[in-house]
């Protein structure tokens, strides 16, 4: 009997784990996402490229990322007008 118990207590923590695992993964996910990984498919040095991608995106209201791998920053003028500290283009 007391095995029992303990089997269905640990089945019990492990579907309450799983399930906020689940949770918490999820949580990330933006709409600037999907639009970053399409901008920086063919960059030399895609981690940073995402990196800068995702952060010009959240800053943007409406979450705009300009179509295609490079160029058509038209598309979206805050993400166009991100600059750096020195004064350069932020966005890729």
């Amino acid at each position: 009997m007391k095995m029992k118990l303990v089997v269905l207590q640990f089945f019990i923590i492990s579907l309450l784990l799983s399930s906020s695992l689940f949770t918490l993964s999820n949580a990330d996910s933006s709409p600037c996402n999907g639009k970053c990984n399409a901008r920086c498919s063919k960059a030399g040095r895609q981690d940073r490229c995402l990196k800068y991608c995702n952060i010009c995106c959240e800053k943007c209201d409406d979450h705009c990322v300009p179509s295609g791998t490079y160029g058509n920053k038209d598309e979206c003028p805050c993400y166009r007008d991100m600059k750096n500290s020195k004064g350069e283009p932020k966005c890729p």
